[in-house]
């Protein structure tokens, strides 16, 4: 796994993105454009096997031309690492493995929290929100590393 600042480093030209919000039962996956500006949620998947996610990712890649994955990093409020930072850091690198693409992780504090109140804002249901929940952590996870890269 490479760091964001190494990720800016080796594709200095603009290229498209995935982020993911792993979670125990769903997986939201998010898309940016080929300029990195904005992200856009994309599906969430169900969690079965490994296999079958990194089947899923690699038909999405494929089919988009993605060039790095953003995988968002469930870090305690106190910055510290707990179990699900490292259930997610072991899912990367399993996806990592069995994928030629960079993947790296980002901090997602608070994102699915912000998901779901950006959505609120936006007058959307809460039954919609609720379905939706996953690939707008994502894109939020995802969003947050593009404006990164772009400062």
């Amino acid at each position: 796994m490479i760091t964001l600042e190494e990720f800016k480093k080796k594709h200095s030209d603009k290229c498209r993105l995935i982020g993911l919000d792993l979670g125990s039962k769903r997986i939201g996956v998010s898309i940016c454009d080929d300029k990195q500006l904005i992200a856009t949620p994309l599906k969430t998947i169900n969690r079965n096997s490994l296999k079958d996610l990194v089947d899923e990712l690699r038909l999405i890649i494929n089919e988009n031309d993605i060039k790095g994955i953003i995988v968002g990093n469930p870090l305690n409020m106190d910055g510290s690492s707990g179990r699900s930072a490292q259930s997610v850091k072991d899912t990367a690198e399993n996806i990592e493995k069995n994928l030629d693409i960079p993947i790296c992780l980002w901090d997602e504090r608070l994102s699915t929290v912000g998901a779901f109140n950006l959505s609120s804002q936006l007058d959307i249901n809460v039954s919609k929100r609720e379905k939706k929940i996953d690939e707008n952590a994502a894109a939020f996870i995802l969003q947050g590393a593009l404006d990164f890269l772009n400062n």
